[in-house]
């Protein structure tokens, strides 16, 4: 399959795991900031790189049934958010494809 190299950003600010610093999203592609997740706070980003996303899972969540997959670093594999597969209500589509990273295992950098 080959190696797997990390894309860095190059952005104003930049979100990264908090546990290795590696670049996951630019601030510019936040959708949302209206979100909760496990551990608090949580952001819907257009797009993130540098993660790797688990097997999809249905789940019940305060807006209703998706299918959603965890996303992990993809250096130190740690888990960051969750990444919308499918929405089962209409007024939840907008969610598909979209990607959730919660800001407690966030950090910020330059």
């Amino acid at each position: 399959m080959g190696l797997a190299y990390n894309t860095y950003l190059n952005s104003n600010r930049v979100y990264g795991c908090k546990g290795c610093k590696t670049h996951l999203a630019n601030h510019d592609d936040i959708i949302s900031r209206n979100f909760r997740g496990q551990h608090g706070k949580a952001y819907l980003f257009n797009s993130v790189v540098n993660v790797e996303a688990g097997e999809p899972s249905e789940r019940n969540m305060t807006t209703g049934r998706h299918v959603v997959r965890d996303i992990t670093c993809r250096t130190c594999n740690e888990v960051v958010g969750w990444k919308y597969d499918k929405a089962y209500e209409s007024s939840e589509k907008y969610k598909e494809g979209k990607f959730i990273l919660e800001a407690e295992l966030l950090c910020t950098v330059s």
